[in-house]
This record gives C-alpha cells, sequence and structure tokens, in this order.
C-alpha cells in the first residue's frame, strides 16, 4: 500500500472512530432512568423515550438486543386508548401500558416478534414502556404497580 492510501486509510480509521465515540455518547446522554416499583421490589432501568411522532413510529424496530436493564418509553404526550403492533420489531417484548399519574394499566406480555397484530392498551393510557419479554413476569409487575420516571406527574 502507498503513502497515500495509507493516509487515506488511517484518516478513514479516525473518522469511523470519532462517529462511533459520538454515537455511542449521544445514545447514553438520551437515556433516562425510570423505576418499576413491585410488591417484589424497586427495579431500574434506562430508557430511550420517544416523543416525536417519528420516534413513536420508529420504536424498537430493527433492533436484534436490547440489554435486560434496557427499556423504550413512548410518550403519547396525552391520554387516550393506543394500540401498538410488532411489525419489524425482532425482540419479544413486554409492553406495559401506563396512566398518566405513573399506575400500571395493563401489561401484554411476551409479545410475537414481526407480528402486525394489534394490541390495545384497553383504555386511556399516557404512555407503554417496552422491556424484554420475560421481564414483567420475572419482578411480578401488575396492573396498579407504580412506573416512576419524569414524564409522570403534574404536566
Amino acid at each position: 500500500m502507498g503513502r497515500a492510501a495509507l493516509r487515506v486509510a488511517i484518516v478513514l480509521q479516525l473518522c469511523c472512530a470519532a462517529l462511533a465515540a459520538g454515537l455511542a455518547a449521544a445514545s447514553a446522554q438520551a437515556l433516562e432512568k425510570l423505576t418499576l416499583v413491585t410488591a417484589s421490589g424497586r427495579h431500574s432501568f434506562q430508557v430511550e423515550v420517544m416523543r416525536t411522532p417519528d420516534e413513536r413510529a420508529r420504536g424498537l424496530m430493527f433492533r436484534r438486543f436490547l440489554p435486560a436493564d434496557r427499556g423504550m418509553l413512548f410518550d403519547f404526550q396525552r391520554s387516550e386508548p393506543v394500540s401498538m403492533w410488532m411489525q419489524n420489531t425482532y425482540i419479544s417484548l413486554d409492553m406495559v401500558f401506563i396512566r398518566a399519574d405513573g399506575t400500571v394499566a395493563r401489561v401484554a406480555e411476551r409479545t410475537e416478534p414481526l407480528s402486525t397484530r394489534t394490541i390495545p392498551s384497553g383504555e386511556p393510557v399516557l404512555s407503554v414502556l417496552e422491556i424484554n419479554g420475560g421481564i414483567a413476569e420475572k419482578i411480578g409487575l401488575k396492573p396498579g404497580d407504580k412506573v416512576e420516571h419524569g414524564l409522570f406527574g403534574p404536566r
């Protein structure tokens, strides 16, 4: 490899490393703390919060892994009946439908990956939390349990 090609390769490697570091920092900054309070105790998660229509539409689509202590919180801005689905989502999820006061309205456990079947909230909710399938059962999460996050409370 000539000197010019070597310089280009080094510059490209440095650019890729800087881009990867920037993306990692951006996603780390986007994480917010959320706590699920159940009969078995307090369970902390780091969540990405989807606040815009585009963010909510994309959700966890196309991802193939979600760490056990991570999740995604969908903020619908106002309480209303909502429906979710799993199109283009490869990970089985537990969907936690949350009222404006931070109480759990419904839990849809172990949703089917890649399904277009709609999963309704069953009542007006402000938000939906998606966590790895099976975690809700593991921590004993049920309707009426509390979700602690800045989204819930006075608006």
